[in-house]
């Protein structure tokens, strides 16, 4: 199960138009939603940012706005004809207030935000004057075209630079996540799991099967987190629909269904992303009465296989709450920071609790 505080939201709004706003400009930087060019060249983006994860797939960005209820505005920014970063936002109203959201509300996605391009080659100075200017023409347009009174962002582990959105107003929140380094040897990495985690998946027995599944094993999976949320009496917002359309609209290969059988019947599973450098625990995992340690297999299988096609990272998917937590540390995974930003406009008081009351 996702280690992340669940951003709630689902359904409810109303549409948002911003049709009427052009481009915004920053000292040469200018940021405008992206146009049928600027699409056909978005998953390019993605690819080579160093920020870019499978969320930012235009795929996956539509079917967060269909399962959220938003508005999708994919922007990008420019210096001249060179793109310089992409920044989708999500946009809805609701009980009269407007807010603009990345990633969208209520899908357990826990990161998104803007990505960089062509930043690699900038000096330090240059490449914190272009990165601000980038970030305040892009939430000058949100702000021009959405009037947001409650604006919500989480930059994706690694992100460089979240000081831009706090010189903006915006207050900042630390979570943390797990990942796994897959460029490690693997016999060494193995050996650096916990003794229980090296003997749980050095089991002898064989009337098991792990195998990668299809879309009803997507949909049995986010099922069964569900049922383990609601035994808890939890609020569980993703919809089953919408990671079943998350295994369609990827590429092929891009959404993997672990599934775990014993003697053939279904006993766990997870639904791994696997995209450019890293591969994300993404939903499943849940704790079972099974006397198989099947999500300590699940996770090796998924390391492994990542490992075999030249993934780099293993992101489990938050480290933020104590009770998983020990679970995961199993695996010596590295601690790897990430920022949750949220801004409302003067005045008027908002933050979490206005969030999840006006929201969910």
């Amino acid at each position: 199960m996702s280690g992340f505080d669940p951003l709630l939201g689902l359904g409810g709004f109303g549409e948002v138009s911003t049709d009427d706003v052009g481009p915004v400009e920053r000292d040469g930087i200018r940021v405008r939603p992206a146009d049928e060019d600027d699409r056909e060249s978005w998953d390019d983006w993605v690819e080579r940012s160093p920020q870019g994860t499978v969320f930012h797939r235009l795929a996956a960005l539509d079917v967060q706005a269909e399962h959220s209820g938003t508005t999708l505005v994919p922007l990008v920014g420019y210096k001249g004809e060179e793109p310089v970063g992409i920044f989708p936002v999500f946009a809805g109203s609701k009980a009269g207030m407007s807010a603009a959201f990345s990633p969208a509300p209520g899908l357990w996605i826990a990161a998104l935000g803007p990505t960089l391009l062509h930043f690699e080659k900038l000096k330090r100075r240059r490449a914190e004057k272009r990165h601000r200017r980038f970030v305040d023409a892009a939430l000058s347009w949100v702000d021009a075209a959405v009037d947001p009174k409650y604006v919500h962002v989480s930059a994706v582990p690694g992100y460089p630079d979240v000081r831009p959105f706090e010189w903006q107003g915006f207050s900042l929140k630390p979570r943390h996540t797990y990942v796994v380094d897959l460029s490690r040897d693997p016999d060494a990495l193995l050996e650096s799991f916990s003794s229980d985690a090296r003997r749980n998946v050095d089991t002898d027995r064989d009337d098991y099967e792990i195998a990668v599944e299809g879309a009803d094993a997507v949909a049995r999976v986010v099922g069964q987190v569900r049922g383990r949320y609601e035994q808890q009496g939890e609020v569980f917002t993703l919809p089953t629909e919408a990671a079943v359309d998350l295994y369609r609209r990827l590429p092929e290969g891009v959404v993997r269904p672990y599934v775990c059988r014993v003697d053939g019947e279904f006993v766990g599973g997870i639904v791994a992303l696997a995209d450019g450098e890293t591969v994300h625990r993404w939903q499943g995992g849940v704790k079972h009465d099974c006397d198989l340690p099947v999500n300590d297999l699940l996770d090796w299988r998924i390391i492994r296989e990542g490992a075999t096609d030249d993934f780099r990272r293993y992101d489990m998917e938050g480290a933020n709450e104590q009770r998983l937590c020990d679970y995961k540390a199993k695996f010596a995974p590295d601690v790897v920071p990430y920022y949750q930003m949220e801004r409302g406009h003067p005045g008027v008081r908002l933050g979490s609790a206005l969030y999840t009351h006006f929201f969910r």
